[in-house]
């Protein structure tokens, strides 16, 4: 069993419900200007929305864990992948480039004490590091965004972290896009769903970062331009070809059932589009395993 994968089997994944998050109208309204997301969430039909996504997760097998509610720590807690990368040697804990979000990594390290999870390590100030930022190519190698969250002191802390341990850290540096207010991760063009299989956004891509990938055999589900902001490259996989995404991408579904891909969806109207969240962005897996080991 590793965790050094986005496509094997999730067997344990950790949640901050939209209850312990959005915790209230009153809060979101407070909230949900200065995290510069699009619109207010609606709390009720977020809670249910919530619930149908939990419910999928829950159906397939997956193990969840919940991360607490914490008074310190606002809305965009929902999207606790962010906070913390899950290795084989233990939890790293992020350091936000998010200002609105910084006391999120503190969150994540109390509850991995309390369960008994082991450290690996921390990104120190004035480093910046976001877990959005960071995907497993294969065991032993992983990508991470040079972006407006994630900087260099960062990336070379989280090399000094996982280098010694056998793996490369291959750096993809993101475009400017719409500028340091939005969010933008190396996850928002990239979801690996199977070993050789990606859902990519290519206009956003680095050159030499999508060469190297095409180097290694992947082949590319391209979303489309009218399908990137409803969160089309946004795709989870709970296991290999198996996918979950926010519904209203049916070109991106289509191209991934083509590709032998069992497709799941919810409705992430207040939970996904208006943070620019999708469900990679609301799980933080710990445990993953392959089918055949």
């Amino acid at each position: 069993m590793s965790i050094h994968s986005e496509y094997n089997t999730m067997t344990k994944v950790g949640l901050k419900s939209a209850k312990a998050s959005f915790v209230s109208q009153d809060q979101i309204s407070q909230q949900w200007k200065e995290l510069n997301y699009l619109h207010a969430p609606e709390f009720n039909q977020a809670v249910n929305e919530y619930s149908e996504f939990e419910r999928i997760l829950s159906e397939f097998g997956t193990k969840i864990e919940y991360f607490p509610h914490d008074a310190k720590t606002k809305m965009d807690c929902i999207y606790c992948r962010d906070a913390s990368i899950a290795t084989d040697f233990g939890m790293i804990i992020c350091n936000m480039g998010k200002k609105g979000r910084k006391n999120e990594p503190n969150s994540h390290l109390e509850f991995y004490k309390s369960s008994s999870i082991h450290i690996l390590g921390k990104i120190e100030t004035s480093g910046t590091l976001e877990g959005g930022d960071v995907c497993w190519i294969d065991e032993n190698t992983l990508a991470v965004g040079h972006s407006y969250r994630t900087n260099e002191n960062g990336i070379n802390q989280l090399k000094d972290l996982l280098e010694p341990k056998g793996v490369e850290v291959i750096v993809a540096d993101l475009p400017h896009y719409r500028g340091a207010s939005d969010v933008f991760h190396l996850m928002s063009i990239l979801s690996p769903v199977d070993k050789n299989l990606a859902v990519v956004y290519s206009p956003l891509m680095p050159i030499s970062f999508r060469n190297y990938l095409k180097e290694r055999g992947f082949q590319f589900i391209e979303v489309p331009d009218n399908e990137f902001e409803s969160m089309g490259c946004n795709v989870l996989a709970i296991a290999s070809r198996v996918c979950l995404m926010v519904k209203g991408n049916p070109v991106t579904q289509e191209a991934l059932e083509s590709a032998g891909c069992k497709v799941y969806t919810y409705d992430g109207r207040q939970i996904s589009i208006p943070g620019g969240g999708g469900p990679t962005c609301l799980t933080r897996p710990l445990e993953r395993k392959a089918l055949h080991p």
